[in-house]
């Protein structure tokens, strides 16, 4: 042991902490020095983003969604950075993350695409949260947009969770997106009632409305002359709040006008006639007895 420990001579302690100490200790403190320094780096700029963030009109899930992807990304950066100061080979630890990447990719094919979806949901807003939309064959008011699903409530109170991939593939409605909607009605009438009384009284109905704007006018007109009535469209604008309330209370005092003035709104029905038929059909006389009438003694 002794002799063992006479071969290290200070020369080649020396040696060895200026050729291995020293440099190890300064690309280790290199090393943390490039990693804290990229930390408050990494951190002004993702402050300067939630800054600029701020000021848009994007929904807060995206931005944050972006903010951790964004730090995530630099602070990746930041200890390739560290460890390559450390001599380790990143090349190979870049490969690695690159084809494990992949795999997960493959392996998440589809959460990847509604992510997709999602991603795009949020940063062109078709719609937004409180909306009235139909959207992947789904009506009801869109309660949380994710980054994988959207939840939706049906009129009757139903929770209704959707893939975003299915919402963004598919025609979207937003019934919420416009102040103002237009309320499609048909009102039809028998063929025996006044059209021009009628028509008067729907204006007069929609003119006494006070939900009923005037900029664009209401419109009222014969569509079609039906199998058993006269129909009326009527075409009045509302604000979008207003339409189905007011809808209803409108048919139901159609209804009643209608019966107070004495015009009936006919139901679907066919008349049938009867006719009889004549019994024409008379005895034809025998072909030999035609034929010995036809002829003379002397033939």
């Amino acid at each position: 042991m002794e002799e063992n420990l006479k071969l290290f001579t200070a020369d080649d302690i020396e040696m060895y902490v200026n050729d291995y100490a020293i440099p190890w200790a300064i690309n280790i403190a290199m090393a943390i020095i490039i990693y804290l320094v990229g930390r408050l780096v990494v951190s002004i700029v993702m402050s300067m983003f939630r800054r600029v963030m701020a000021k848009s009109k994007y929904d807060e899930m995206l931005i944050n969604f972006i903010e951790s992807i964004l730090g995530a990304i630099l602070m990746l950066f930041v200890i390739v950075a560290s460890l390559n100061e450390l001599g380790v080979d990143t090349t190979s630890l870049v490969a690695i993350v690159g084809a494990a990447g992949l795999a997960i990719g493959l392996s998440l094919q589809d959460s990847l695409k509604n992510f997709a979806a999602g991603v795009m949901l949020l940063v062109f807003k078709p719609f937004k949260s409180g909306n009235f939309v139909e959207a992947a064959g789904t009506t009801g008011i869109v309660q949380k947009i994710g980054i994988f699903h959207t939840t939706m409530t049906s009129l009757d109170n139903k929770e209704i969770t959707i893939p975003n991939a299915n919402i963004y593939d598919d025609n979207i409605t937003n019934y919420s997106a416009k102040e103002t909607r237009r309320a499609d009605m048909v009102f039809g009438i028998g063929y025996d009632d006044d059209l021009r009384k009628a028509k008067r009284i729907l204006e007069e109905m929609l003119a006494e409305d006070e939900r009923v704007l005037e900029d664009p006018a209401p419109a009222v007109g014969v569509m079609e002359l039906g199998d058993s009535s006269v129909n009326f469209t009527v075409r009045p604008w509302v604000n979008a709040s207003d339409l189905l309330v007011f809808k209803w209370e409108f048919t139901e005092n159609v209804k009643l006008r209608f019966d107070e003035e004495g015009i009936s709104i006919p139901y679907p029905q066919m008349d049938v006639h009867f006719f009889k038929e004549a019994d024409n059909t008379q005895e034809k006389p025998a072909a030999s007895s035609a034929n010995s009438q036809g002829s003379s003694p002397g033939a």
